[in-house]
């Protein structure tokens, strides 16, 4: 599925992945290939990215890598859709 992070600076992370975790308001989800359609508000917590992804060195500082090798984003806020194998991230 493809992945689209954008900050009010700028496009963070636009690639292909397998998987994505994200800190929704009523908890932490996952999301794979073919997931239903959605829209959610998230909180402050991390992004988990899943994936053989290349992060662009301008905005690699934002990212880490977790003990289990995926990458990983803090985000105070944001909002997220979700449909046909696309998914947007609007983080702050």
């Amino acid at each position: 599925m493809k992945l689209e992070i954008i900050s009010p600076e700028a496009v963070l992370l636009q690639a292909e992945v397998k998987s994505v975790a994200v800190p929704g308001v009523n908890g932490e989800f996952q999301m794979l290939d073919n997931h239903a359609p959605i829209v959610s508000i998230l909180q402050e917590g991390l992004i988990k990215i899943d994936g053989n992804i290349t992060i662009d060195e301008g905005v690699k500082n934002k990212f880490s890598k977790s003990k289990e090798g995926r990458w990983v984003l803090h985000i105070n806020s944001g909002t997220l859709e979700m449909n046909n194998n696309k998914v947007i991230i609007l983080a702050d």
